[in-house]
């Protein structure tokens, strides 16, 4: 497990194979299924075939950059965080802990950590988050990590169109 950082309680790690049933059981919770349903893996072969995938993006500046997020008390995997090329060089940050580990900070503490050295890394001074505007706790991440509100309203949103909050956190 090739550690990225570390902060007070987790390891942001890239994935490994062995997470699978980890990365499989996380996707199947009803955040995910409503609020990014492109990521649920049904089936144990689809989080292996998605992290291999992720696997072979490490190395590269193409993304998505995808890294698990392991908690240092108990070592468990508890979600991911992620920076993703969305357009005209543009990235958008993403990220997820499951339900059963939400409400405890985690999240705004991965991406408080994240942000900076993958900026750096991969030489760019701004990132976008884009949430359904319904995806309350989504926000207040954002909100915690410095994003400032672009544009709320309706808008492209996976495949269709919804109602959704367009921020950008700038190094």
């Amino acid at each position: 497990m090739s550690i990225l950082l570390e902060t007070d309680r987790l390891k942001i790690t890239e994935m490994t194979m062995d997470m699978a049933m980890d990365v499989h059981k996380n996707s199947l919770d009803e955040d995910t299924r409503k609020f990014v349903p492109d990521e649920v893996f049904a089936t144990l072969e689809d989080a292996q075939e998605t992290i291999e995938f992720l696997m072979s993006q490490y190395g590269s500046n193409e993304g998505p950059l995808v890294y698990a997020l392991i908690t240092k008390d108990e070592g468990k995997n508890i979600g991911y965080v992620q920076i993703v090329p969305i357009d005209d060089g543009k990235w958008e940050i993403g990220y997820h802990v499951g339900k059963i580990y939400t409400g405890n900070g985690y999240a705004t503490e991965a991406v408080r950590a994240f942000l900076p050295v993958m900026a750096e890394r991969l030489g760019i001074k701004e990132v976008y988050g884009i949430r359904l505007q319904e995806n309350k706790a989504s926000g207040r991440v954002l909100e915690k990590c410095g994003f400032q509100v672009l544009f709320t309203g309706e808008g492209p949103y996976h495949d269709g169109v919804f109602a959704i909050e367009k921020s950008v956190w700038k190094a």
